[in-house]
């Protein structure tokens, strides 16, 4: 369930919100959205997938963090091993919200039900000073807020191009693991690499012209990271 709501600094004074990594906060799953606008900084840490709604067709990019629901290979504690984050997720609790059928720049609301949400006590950083102005937290959210919604706009060219040059492709992973066991990751796309390749100059320099051959590079790069994945998921079972 969620419970959101434009964040104002008289109903929401004293509200305040946990910044820390944790499980109990909403960190145990297992990836992310991610627009492509951040895919040069993500390649480094995570694999880059993608993912088609059943219902609606629509594309939609993926950083992995681990093989099943609820598990983080990243997350140790209280501690997040990778310099960076997908935006969608560092925003959390927070999102942009907007009248129906409006276009406008949104405002910032809070989904009260979020784990991160403290409603009473003295832990976590508050919203608002004691005279009611935005704290740098709330301030540094607002940011990220703009910049995911105009890279989350900007997505649709560069899904729409994978679509049209046909570059998308099921996989399947099979992960061995020290233990003996094998973990199957399905239901996610990946770029063609085979079409990539074959696509001609002239689509090459569509791609280029309307900034896409650099994301779909990284995206491709992006899969050399399935093997820290599963040295993340070996290790946490050498552990146990």
């Amino acid at each position: 369930m969620s419970q959101h709501v434009i964040i104002d600094s008289v109903t929401h004074r004293d509200l305040r919100v946990a910044d820390m990594p944790s499980a109990a906060l909403g960190d145990n799953v297992m990836a992310a959205l991610a627009t492509p606008h951040e895919f040069r900084a993500l390649q480094a840490h995570y694999p880059i997938v993608f993912r088609r709604d059943i219902a609606s067709g629509q594309v939609s990019a993926l950083a992995l963090f681990g093989f099943e629901n609820g598990e983080n290979l990243f997350l140790e504690g209280n501690i997040w091993d990778a310099p960076c984050k997908p935006l969608a997720h560092v925003v959390q609790p927070f999102l942009i919200g907007r009248a129906e059928g409006s276009d406008d720049l949104g405002q910032v609301h809070i989904d009260l039900d979020h784990p991160r949400v403290i409603q009473t006590g003295e832990s976590g950083v508050r919203l608002f000073d004691e005279d009611g102005r935005p704290s740098p937290l709330l301030e540094n959210a607002a940011q990220l807020l703009g910049d995911l919604d105009a890279a989350y706009r900007a997505s649709g060219a560069f899904f729409a191009a994978l679509e049209r040059y046909e570059l998308l492709e099921p996989f399947t992973l099979e992960v061995p693991l020290v233990d003996g066991s094998k973990h199957t990751l399905v239901g996610f796309l990946a770029i063609n690499e085979d079409k990539l390749r074959a696509l001609d100059s002239a689509a090459l320099g569509d791609l280029h012209r309307d900034g896409h051959l650099m994301p779909l590079f990284m995206a491709v790069a992006s899969v050399s990271q399935f093997g820290g994945l599963v040295a993340r998921r070996n290790a946490r079972i050498s552990r146990t």
